[in-house]
């Protein structure tokens, strides 16, 4: 079974896209700043992150560009969301190396399929 780690700091979309994903299939791991994803993510590896941009410590962006570095974890399938819809930021996530990058509110099944999707395309 597929493990998502799911990166926000608003409690009530961490619990929607906790269940949307358990729903989906997957095992779900959650972290509310970017540390705790960080600390997560080298304990216990996920096959895929869910990672918001707004974070109260260290910002989504910080958090891929240091996954992207780490050899480790550089080819690790990220998905950005985020409240803010503009196309630089969508830019500067992709440029960062981010998979796919997804606005909020966003369509709950396009969601799952972006994420099955990705997962299908680990080697």
């Amino acid at each position: 079974m597929a493990k998502v780690l799911v990166v926000d700091d608003e409690a009530n979309i961490v619990l929607s896209l906790e269940f949307l994903m358990q729903q989906a299939g997957f095992q779900v791991d959650t972290a509310e700043d970017g540390e705790s994803a960080l600390s997560r993510i080298a304990e216990s590896p996920p096959d895929l992150v869910l990672l918001d941009v707004s974070l109260p410590d260290i910002s989504g962006f910080d958090v891929l560009e240091r996954l992207r570095d780490d050899p480790t974890h550089a080819r690790l399938p990220i998905i950005m969301l985020t409240a803010h819809g503009r196309e630089v930021e969508r830019e500067k996530g992709l440029a960062l190396g981010a998979d796919d990058y997804i606005t909020k509110p966003f369509s709950t099944q396009a969601l799952v399929e972006k994420v099955k999707k990705r997962l299908a395309e680990v080697p």
